[in-house]
């Protein structure tokens, strides 16, 4: 008895099919490709943010070493441990924020006194550029690269209950003789920037 084999019916996409599976796909390639471009967008250089990274650390380093005495190391009274116990014991030049008369104005950095480096407390100065505005180390030399600046600020401080009142806004008249200095260095470059702090106590004022 002769049977007819029921004829194989076609397999495939349709028409619809197809036209939705490009839209899905459209729509995932373009979320993935807008958050590829916000990541990068948002991303740093991870070389320009270390090499910012490293100049932030040597100035910090630089000011951080400098003396913290009363007295600026040409007064007389300044390696006096026993009888200079704050600036009014200077004889002739007390140490004030930034170098003003009779201090030699002359020595430029590496400054004799951490204060020399702001012109007052809690004030962002470009400390470490030269008189081009370009970023210069310690020496006076022009720092090999494009792109950065620097700026410093120095503020009286509270740290472990040491220091001084910070109740009344810091200036030149009711922190002369701060005890805790905040050290803040901020390196910019290409609209960001790297900020480091440091603390320096006076554990040794006197001492030249």
């Amino acid at each position: 008895m002769y049977s007819e084999r029921p004829a194989l019916r076609q397999r495939g996409v349709t028409m619809i099919e197809l036209i939705l599976f490009i839209v899905i796909v459209g729509i995932a390639v373009g979320g993935i490709i807008t958050v590829m471009n916000m990541t990068s967008r948002g991303s740093v250089d991870p070389v320009r943010r270390k090499q910012a990274l490293i100049i932030a650390e040597g100035l910090l380093e630089e000011v951080e070493l400098a003396r913290f005495s009363y007295c600026d190391p040409a007064d007389p009274a300044a390696d006096d441990a026993d009888n200079t116990t704050s600036t009014a014991a200077c004889t002739a030049v007390p140490e004030r924020w930034g170098q003003l008369a009779p201090e030699p104005t002359a020595s430029g950095r590496p400054y004799d006194n951490i204060n020399d480096y702001v012109t007052a407390p809690d004030t962002w100065t470009t400390s470490f550029n030269n008189g081009a505005g370009d970023l210069v180390d310690a020496n006076g030399v022009k720092l090999d690269v494009t792109g950065y600046s620097a700026r410093l600020k120095i503020t009286p401080a509270l740290l472990g209950g040491i220091g001084n009142d910070l109740t009344a806004p810091p200036n030149a008249a009711n922190t002369a003789d701060a005890n805790v200095l905040r050290i803040t260095v901020e390196v910019s470059y290409d609209g960001e920037s790297v900020t480091l702090d440091g603390y320096r106590l006076r554990y040794a004022p006197n001492h030249l």
